[in-house]
């Protein structure tokens, strides 16, 4: 079998290879963006006002991560991914261990945009294999459809082809890399890279958590955002049913239209409700910074303030490691933080655990808001 490739409109088994879909930045769409750009550079310069981006990335990463996951039905809660320690790979499920993992893909990607301003296909497949753990790289063998959970009918074949997937991947990496392609906005592009990854379906698994990363990396390869933090996973969660018909509808009618205005929709106002959650964690942060200052100020430092917002717990070991402190002075400061209603001390195994519960309860209030946003917008629509 040999690629089904037509040279006359530069389409392999179906795709057409970019950016030759047409002329699709009509009046509708190009009245979108300067709203979903406003909304962009709002969470950019509200992340630049929190101190340590660290923070950010390890706390909203995880959430994203969460999110994406649940997407492909791997659900956890918030408390499984909390009590789950990722640098000691222990994991209270599977499901757990599966968001962590999409979590550290991110960070992982994200450090490589950061230092090379790229994003190839190896660094696609780095991903793909940290979210898999597994090296199987780029479909080899046939057989891989798209089929609907319910009735068992497939919905959707992507190339079968080892070598149409790779030139349809050479291409998109192309696209990706090479701004002079095309002079779309950068929002629309992404919207179209998404699109082209998720119909190529280039590996056996996981190719939903490996687009949405990709999502957020060309993000900050744009310089759209300074850290991985837009939550567009939840946005696509609470919409699951019509971000898969509208890809299909793409695939079916090679009408772009719908598509690019629900993403761009989507850009706007995830934008603005994690702008709001980060405003929302920096209060928090500053709120407890006053606490220690006034009530505890043996033990206040920046370092420590750092540890208790990097994720929504702590533990002994954390703080010891960060605060390079022995492990007696570690134990005093957290019970000081349990006195003070700050943390809550929890027991996993032998081990204990310290949530912050503003920061917990923040994160999971905000998911709980953008559901019922979700709804609403389904109510009136």
């Amino acid at each position: 079998m040999h690629p089904t490739t037509d040279t006359a409109i530069h389409q392999i088994s179906g795709i057409t290879l970019l950016p030759n879909i047409g002329d699709i930045e009509n009046k509708a769409l190009l009245k979108l963006l300067p709203k979903a750009h406003a909304a962009m550079a709002e969470l950019k310069g509200v992340c630049a006002s929190v101190p340590n981006h660290q923070i950010l990335i390890g706390t909203l990463s995880l959430q994203e991560a969460k999110d994406s996951s649940a997407i492909e039905n791997i659900v956890t809660t918030h408390d499984e991914l909390y009590r789950s320690d990722s640098v000691k790979a222990h994991f209270v499920t599977h499901a757990a261990k599966e968001v962590h993992n999409y979590a550290s893909a991110l960070r992982e990607g994200f450090e490589t945009v950061k230092q090379t301003g790229l994003i190839t296909n190896n660094d696609i497949l780095t991903i793909q294999a940290r979210i898999e753990e597994n090296q199987a790289g780029f479909r080899k063998l046939p057989g891989t459809e798209l089929k609907n959970d319910r009735t068992g009918h497939t919905i959707y074949t992507p190339p079968q082809h080892p070598a149409e997937i790779q030139t349809l991947m050479d291409n998109l990496e192309q696209f990706i890399n090479t701004p002079e392609m095309s002079d779309w906005d950068p929002l629309v592009k992404m919207a179209v890279i998404h699109h082209q990854f998720e119909s190529i379906h280039p590996f056996y698994d996981g190719n939903g958590r490996t687009g949405r990363v990709i999502n957020i990396l060309y993000l900050v390869q744009q310089g759209l955002l300074d850290s991985p933090v837009l939550y567009l996973s939840r946005y696509i969660n609470q919409h699951k049913n019509e971000y898969y018909r509208l890809l299909q509808e793409v695939r079916d009618t090679q009408k772009w239209h719908n598509w690019l205005v629900w993403m761009i929709n989507g850009i706007t106002d995830t934008a603005s409700q994690t702008t709001q959650l980060v405003q929302d964690i920096a209060q928090v942060m500053q709120h407890t910074k006053q606490r220690l200052r006034t009530q505890a100020p043996k033990i206040y430092t920046q370092d420590l303030i750092n540890n208790l917002f990097r994720h929504p717990y702590t533990k002994i070991e954390f703080v010891m490691n960060e605060l390079m402190v022995h492990k007696n002075t570690a134990t005093k400061y957290l019970n000081q933080l349990v006195a003070l209603g700050l943390l809550e001390k929890h027991k996993l195994g032998k081990e204990n655990y310290y949530l912050n519960p503003a920061l917990f309860n923040l994160l999971y209030g905000a998911g709980e808001r953008m559901r019922q946003t979700s709804d609403a917008t389904k109510e009136t629509a």
